[in-house]
């Protein structure tokens, strides 16, 4: 595992400033006006952060930090994949709520920017506590694992098809309450003014959704990287790039639900796989190697099976 000496509040600050400006550029400069992403912008995109990514894990960072050896390389991309991969079920459900509220394409890359913004704060205080706890009560490490195991089972054995339902919501319920909520959408805004009075739009209430479930998904995939490691740089760095890559992520999914139909079992096997890890590892520490290719397999026989399947059914339709 990586020296925690080795990394400074230096390494922390330039990552998140170079964070920072990453995201200023995208909202400032890519998509300073609303319109609708089409499928080649966002496939490029992702293509684009994927190979960030990976860059940074493999070249950036060792040269970063001059302890970053193989093993570190290893947990990082373990890491990101299993991230990456558990974000595509949120994305699914974030089709499922722009659908539920009608919300124009042209809009959907504003409410995912401020979205995931609001997710790397989340994240990153998620990560720096858990990494405080699991640092002072290393059983955690087997409570985790065994909710994992519990996640992936509920999820392989669950009928529920990511249905969304905002009256149960407790942060939009606690909203509509204290805060007064126009009928229509007014063009990108998340707030307008009605007779000297602020309120919201339904848009703020789109956003407020998504972050709620960014939060309820964070229960599951923050826990699964500290399968791979508990060093919180690199739980941090992976999860922050997956985050990146969601927003163009789902333009890429988004439109191609039905071809996807595997997947939820591919994640709930990876579940399950991380979560066994975690509980045996006082008899059997799996190498990351391991881990990476069990992860990777699992993913990808999951995505070309939905894939072949739904071509099949849509050519016998």
């Amino acid at each position: 595992m990586l020296a925690q000496s080795a990394i400074t509040p230096w390494h922390w600050a330039i990552f998140v400033v170079a964070v920072l400006i990453f995201l200023a550029l995208d909202l400032g400069v890519f998509h300073r006006s609303a319109h609708v992403v089409g499928f080649r912008e966002a496939f490029t995109w992702t293509a684009i952060w994927i190979t960030v990514a990976v860059c940074f894990g493999m070249f950036i960072a060792p040269e970063f930090v001059h302890t970053w050896d193989r093993e570190e390389k290893e947990q990082f991309l373990t890491g990101y994949i299993i991230e990456l991969s558990l974000s595509m079920d949120n994305v699914f459900v974030i089709a499922v709520i722009f659908a539920y509220f009608g919300l124009h394409l042209q809009f959907q890359h504003r409410v995912l920017f401020w979205g995931i913004l609001g997710a790397l704060l989340m994240r990153g205080l998620l990560i720096w506590g858990g990494s405080a706890l699991i640092q002072r009560f290393d059983w955690l490490l087997y409570f985790m694992g065994g909710f994992l195991v519990f996640t992936g089972l509920k999820m392989l054995l669950s009928d529920e098809d990511g249905e969304v339902e905002p009256e149960k919501n407790l942060a939009i319920r606690i909203t509509r309450k204290f805060f007064p909520i126009s009928d229509r959408f007014v063009d990108s805004k998340f707030t307008i003014k009605v007779d000297g009075r602020r309120i919201l739009t339904p848009l703020a209430l789109v956003l407020l959704m998504v972050e709620t479930t960014d939060v309820i998904f964070a229960v599951d995939s923050i826990p699964a990287i500290f399968a791979v490691t508990t060093d919180p740089f690199i739980v941090f760095t992976s999860n922050v790039f997956a985050i990146l890559g969601l927003r163009s992520l789902y333009f890429v999914l988004a439109g191609a639900i039905d071809y996807f139909r595997y997947l939820k079992i591919g994640l709930s096997l990876v579940l399950c796989v991380i979560g066994g890890k975690m509980l045996a590892s006082p008899w059997y520490k799996m190498p990351t190697t391991l881990s990476l290719i069990l992860v990777t397999g699992i993913i990808a026989l999951s995505v070309v099976a939905s894939v072949v399947v739904g071509r099949k059914q849509k050519k016998e339709k």
